[in-house]
């Protein structure tokens, strides 16, 4: 998967992998993440970081659970770090990525693509209009077509 510099336009290869034990302590001695993520540590928690090891920065991060029941992936939390949200972000197609990588593993289940979250009402609008997301009540979901789109843009 590629992410983007956005003062320069130019990608670079990144990797979603599970997060370590001793990246709690590094994603809060950061200050670059608001949320405190041991509070989901009875979910999958993933990190999007760059495959050059060089750069040791933890971009982006999502918490997910496995609603085997349901047939679906529900994505609890998604956070991006500080430098990369808002109009002058340093880096592009974080949440992307991390949105597709949950797709990619509710296909991998065989669960078509089935994903599901419990947005914040300021994001709905983003994460329909930009993500392909529907709305369920008080849920967004996707699966589908539009899922197979967002693994094709992201991943």
């Amino acid at each position: 998967m590629k992410l983007l510099y956005t003062s320069n336009q130019k990608k670079f290869d990144a990797e979603i992998v599970a997060i370590e034990i001793s990246d709690y302590q590094k994603i809060k001695t950061s200050k670059q993440f608001e949320f405190d993520w041991k509070k989901e540590v009875h979910n999958s928690i993933f990190k999007i970081v760059a495959k050059d090891q060089s750069v040791a920065q933890i971009f982006g991060l999502i918490s997910l659970t496995d609603i085997h029941q349901e047939f679906r992936i529900h994505f609890n939390l998604v956070e991006l770090s500080k430098a990369h949200i808002g109009k002058s972000k340093q880096i592009d197609r974080i949440a992307g990525c991390l949105i597709a990588f949950a797709v990619q593993i509710s296909f991998e289940k065989g669960y078509a693509g089935f994903i599901s979250l419990v947005p914040k009402t300021v994001l709905i609008k983003l994460y329909i209009q930009k993500y392909g997301f529907s709305k369920y009540g008080s849920q967004l979901a996707i699966d589908g077509k539009a899922a197979i789109s967002l693994i094709q843009k992201y991943l």
